[in-house]
């Protein structure tokens, strides 16, 4: 270890958050909060990433490592403003991205709209080959009809292009042969091949993901080359390693070629956050409640990490509407987004009923109290009127909140217009959104066969802390877990995560009829595919592997990802895995049919570099006076016993020493989130500084 320091930066939609952790003293050394510059995001990384050292005295030399989860990738393909992207695929297949697999996501809406192709008609072209299901060459490709259309589209201005022939996954050879003719002629522009962004079965969803992978890929190439000019400037001679939506961590190198995969790089770091503290505080099952600017996460935390699905959607016509969105291959960790965050909007809809969310301020112009020219109310304008946010100590006192200009806000577009009592309505948004955050995440919760009060919930983001006790008392919950620095709690969570990628074959086969030669074949070219990306890190050779399929009982048309043993791939071991399906799908199901035979569409590997332990450490637990922590009093609104304001002590979260405890109601602050705790909860510090509270007994959900 070169450096004492190691750096996590995360990117989010409002707010860009830094976590400098001490690796020789086991803790956080500092938090940090900058708003999010969407023209330049590397521009607000340098300038939080200076003024983080410069909170400690220190300089990027003394930067072990850092790591980088961010928003570019998912903002490029809803803001279109990717590069100009072509598509070459199987002649006869040019229309896939519009036919689609023609499923209503509103099957009362036969006009529901979808979203536009990220490559326009005139820009998907066709070329003459064709692949059988089998992976036999049935037609040769045309090299010189291919040749020609490379240099149309090299002479149209196409910065990137996909390739997406017609079962490439089972035999990539045209695919690969139109890169090489591509980079022979020009070289210049950036290829994406389908049958290595995402070499499985499902045209349309093959096809979308790998035209989103080239839509993006100059740009994330130009961001990262940018930032690390810019780091290196300042010193920082070392890696920099990317968050992976999976879980994992990557270099940048990897990064740049598959950035598909980082499309939701923040909300796993965030999961992976709140499993790392769940453990520290004794939960092995926890929700995870990641509420941010502009939405809120809710993730199942089960044995101390979040599961990952194979399949996720980018740029939603209907931000919460399954299937209105571009489908896209790419493993990520399996959590439920809702419209509920700092800077959602609060609103009277068509029923002239108080509606909050999906729409949010954003930073830019951010909620009407921060003196920025919105005029909007939102949840976080109804904070500072309820008495939660201290209007001079938000981000620590750096940004001062205008109470006079949320006022006016909530008053001009909520109160007057429903006839309610200005605080009426700013306690209306806050419980709407507290509501909303609860039932997405009970649905998320029960559609995974666990009971929410079986759960404790770790709540983190710049409001999550504000929110959760009400959110978990209405999901029957008794305990939540804010970590220190909870504000930052994404940019922690990247530090816990492994060096890991995933790896996937396609090979549909019942599991009775496998052909196990084929599926070792399989796994050795994975694991090939691993040692050459782990080639740069110079330690590939301790890479270690974990096994997964995508499996399900024939005639279904939703699989479940199992765990493999690796010992189990033989026709002795088919049982063994038989008995792993039927397991898991009675634990997410409630029961396993019988008598049905078992497909396997998807075989995965999981390679992982070994990495540093993150480890804090633990303080002994005493006694200690809460008092001397007290900053002062103010007046808080609360809803219960009596709905009124109540003088509530406040409390400075960095001076809670382990051990104190106290009863609500009070308000805990620290820089860069507050922690609201209403009368029926009951606060403890362990010795890792988490704040536990605890609903005292008798107090129901409602």
């Amino acid at each position: 270890m070169s450096g004492r320091y190691a750096i996590s930066v995360d990117v989010g939609g409002t707010f860009t958050d830094f976590v400098l952790f001490d690796q020789e003293a086991g803790a956080p050394a500092a938090f940090h909060k900058v708003l999010t510059d969407a023209e330049r995001p590397a521009r607000a990384v340098v300038t939080g990433w200076r003024e983080i050292l410069e909170m400690v005295g220190a300089t990027s030399a003394d930067v072990d490592h850092a790591v980088h989860s961010t928003t570019i990738v998912t903002n490029a393909i809803v803001e279109r403003r990717g590069a100009r992207t072509a598509l070459i695929t199987t002649r006869g297949f040019r229309d896939v991205l519009e036919i689609g697999i023609e499923q209503l996501y509103d099957i009362y809406d036969l006009f529901a709209p979808y979203p536009q192709p990220l490559v326009p008609r005139e820009l998907r072209r066709e070329v003459d080959e064709r692949i059988t299901r089998d992976g036999e060459v049935l037609r040769p490709l045309d090299e010189d009809a291919a040749r020609a259309l490379v240099d149309e589209l090299a002479a149209a201005g196409v910065e990137s292009i996909a390739v997406a022939l017609i079962h490439a996954y089972r035999n990539p050879v045209h695919e690969r042969r139109l890169a090489e003719i591509i980079a022979e002629s020009h070289p210049e522009i950036t290829v994406s091949l389908s049958s290595r962004v995402a070499p499985l079965i499902g045209e349309y969803e093959r096809t979308s993901t790998v035209v989103a992978d080239a839509y993006v890929k100059p740009l994330l190439r130009r961001y990262l080359t940018d930032l690390m000019d810019q780091l290196r400037a300042l010193g920082y001679q070392r890696d920099l390693s990317m968050m992976l939506s999976s879980g994992g961590i990557t270099t940048v190198e990897a990064a740049v070629e598959f950035p598909i995969r980082l499309l939701e790089s923040g909300p796993a770091a965030g999961a992976f956050a709140a499993g790392f503290y769940g453990r520290l505080a004794g939960h092995e099952h926890v929700l995870s409640l990641d509420m941010g600017g502009t939405t809120a996460k809710a993730c199942l935390i089960e044995d101390g990490a979040p599961t990952v699905a194979g399949m996720l959607e980018a740029d939603r016509v209907h931000r919460f509407k399954p299937g209105s969105g571009l489908p896209i291959m790419a493993p990520t960790v399996d959590l439920i987004e809702i419209g509920a965050g700092g800077g959602s909007i609060a609103h009277v809809n068509n029923l002239g009923l108080m509606q909050v969310g999906p729409q949010s301020a954003e930073s830019n112009p951010g909620p009407a109290c921060y003196g920025l020219g919105g005029e909007e109310p939102t949840v976080t304008d109804a904070n500072v009127l309820l008495g939660y946010l201290d209007p001079g100590y938000f981000l620590g006192g750096r940004m001062a909140l205008q109470p006079e200009r949320a006022r006016t806000a909530v008053v001009d577009r909520l109160a007057k217009p429903l006839g309610l009592d200005p605080i009426a309505a700013a306690w209306g948004i806050h419980a709407i959104v507290n509501e909303n955050m609860a039932q997405a995440a009970r649905t998320h919760l029960i559609e995974r066969n666990r009971d929410p009060r079986s759960v404790a919930v770790v709540a983190f983001g710049g409001a999550g802390p504000a929110h959760a006790a009400e959110v978990a008392r209405i999901l029957g919950i008794r305990q939540v877990i804010v970590p220190m620095g909870a504000g930052v709690g994404s940019a922690i969570g990247a530090l816990t995560a492994p060096m890991a990628l995933p790896f996937v074959r396609s090979h549909m086969t019942l599991l009775d009829e496998c052909d196990w030669a084929l599926v070792h074949a399989l796994y050795d070219e994975m694991r090939e595919e691993a040692q050459r990306a782990f080639a740069a890190t110079g330690n590939a050779e301790a890479a270690r592997y974990r096994l997964a399929a995508d499996m399900r009982f024939a005639g279904q048309y939703h699989e479940l990802r199992v765990d493999l043993p690796e010992d189990a791939l033989s026709p002795a071991g088919a049982r063994t895995i038989e008995a792993a399906f039927r397991e898991g799908y009675a634990a997410t199901y409630g029961r396993a049919p019988s008598g049905l035979g078992i497909e396997v569409l998807n075989w995965h590997l999981i390679a992982e570099l070994p990495r540093p332990a993150f480890t804090l450490a633990a303080e002994p637990c005493h006694e200690r006076d809460p008092r001397t922590a007290l900053k002062g009093e103010r007046p808080v609104y609360f809803p219960r016993p009596e709905a009124g304001y109540r003088p509530c002590p406040v409390y400075d979260r960095y001076r809670l020493e382990p051990g104190a405890a106290f009863p609500g109601p009070c308000i805990i602050e620290e820089r860069e989130a507050t922690i609201v705790v209403p009368p029926e909860w009951r606060v403890t510090v362990d010795g890792y500084r988490n704040v536990i509270l605890e609903r005292r007994e008798g107090e129901g959900t409602r």
